[in-house]
């Protein structure tokens, strides 16, 4: 009787040692998680702010186009006509 009310109470001490060590375990991955999500959204506005420049860029080197094919079309002679 003796021997199992012992191991009752050890059982219960690991139990609460156990239950102790989990609670901090989750604790830690709660906290790690929440940095995790941080760095996430950091990461998606950088994603976000890269695409940004590139479609501005893009835009620009568009213009530049556009605009070296307009000063080329003037330097041309006018076509002859078919008449």
């Amino acid at each position: 009787m003796f021997k199992q009310l012992t191991e009752l109470i050890a059982n219960l001490l690991f139990l609460a040692r156990d239950t102790r060590e989990n609670k901090e375990a989750l604790t830690q991955l709660r906290r790690e998680t929440h940095e995790l999500a941080g760095a996430v959204e950091k990461l998606s506005f950088e994603v976000q702010r890269m695409s940004d420049c590139e479609r501005l860029e893009r835009e620009k080197l568009v213009l530049q186009l556009e605009n070296t094919l307009l000063r080329i079309e003037r330097r041309l002679p006018p076509g002859k006509s078919s008449k």
